[in-house]
């Protein structure tokens, strides 16, 4: 039901597909990542460590690095600008927003959009990094801590091409834990241990939990508007956590759309700041599918 074309990859052919689905699939290894895991618990521990550290000044920290991380760089920039090009700006804003997507922590540009154009190629499918029809502890972290899919992996870079064509990404991608390290280090000089542990270590583990939750709860539980192929939901109480990206039926329906929430009382925190950009004439293209069938429009084209 996809009206709008995704316009990032190459076109695979089903025998493609289907050797890619073969290679990629992640299996269940008994042997836990303890990279992953040794970080995952540090930051669990600090973000628990942030609550007795509680100032108004650090709640206010974690708010504004909430928003630029979260908001700005995984559901603007990573996933509806990197991912699908639901709109266009300027390459330097384009670089400053993916940017933003590493405070986040959650990997550099091509590794995050790549495994994102994977889950849309193959949704609920074999081949999918992390469907709940694997499980649903599975979808939502057991596929990074037992799964087999890494971070530099050759095949995957093929749903990136756009951006390993592009030297700022592949240095990004590969120093992708520079950027908050340098907000920490900020944030201790100017507000001590409370502004770090909420601008960085509670902020950072909300922020990991609250995205796997598109990947499980959204294909779990919530509406279908759309008859997609896959078991995408729109669930409202994600998308008032990450800002919209919870209408996730909508999205499958029309990936490439900028617009997630398609009806008024789909709430889409982060489409208001795509046409906010546009309206200050720093987002052109954006294009926009509504709840009705039809084809297409394009915004500030």
């Amino acid at each position: 039901m996809n009206t709008l074309a995704e316009p990032y990859a190459e076109v695979l052919s089903a025998e493609t597909l289907e050797a890619d689905s073969r290679a990629l699939t992640q299996s269940r290894s008994a042997r836990l990542n303890w990279n992953f895991a040794f970080w995952l618990t540090a930051f669990h521990l600090a973000a628990i460590a942030a609550f007795f550290c509680f100032s108004w000044s650090a709640l206010a920290v974690f708010a504004v690095t909430w928003v630029i991380g979260q908001n700005v760089g995984i559901g603007m920039s990573y996933h509806r600008l990197l991912t699908h090009r639901g709109y266009t700006t300027p390459r330097w804003l384009e670089y400053l927003l993916a940017i933003c997507g590493t405070l986040a922590l959650q990997g550099g540009p091509i590794y995050w959009v790549a495994v994102h154009r994977l889950h849309h190629q193959l949704t609920d499918r074999p081949g999918d990094p992390h469907s709940p029809r694997d499980g649903g502890w599975w979808s939502h972290t057991g596929w990074i801590l037992h799964g087999t899919l890494r971070n530099r992996n050759a095949l995957l870079t093929r749903y990136a091409p756009d951006l390993t064509r592009d030297r700022f990404y592949l240095w990004l991608s590969r120093f992708h834990w520079v950027p908050v390290t340098l907000v920490g280090t900020g944030l201790f000089f100017a507000g001590g241990w409370p502004w770090v542990l909420w601008g960085v270590f509670l902020r950072v583990t909300l922020g990991l939990h609250v995205t796997w939750l598109v990947n499980s709860a959204t294909h779990m539980w919530g509406s279908r508007r759309f008859e997609t192929r896959d078991d995408s939901r729109n669930n409202w109480w994600v998308a008032l956590l990450t800002g919209g990206e919870g209408w996730h039926n909508n999205h499958h329906a029309h990936p490439v759309s900028a617009r997630h929430g398609m009806a008024w009382y789909e709430i889409d925190v982060n489409y208001i700041g795509i046409r906010l950009l546009g309206f200050l004439g720093l987002a052109r293209r954006i294009k926009v599918q509504g709840v009705k069938p039809g084809p297409a429009h394009i915004l500030h084209g």
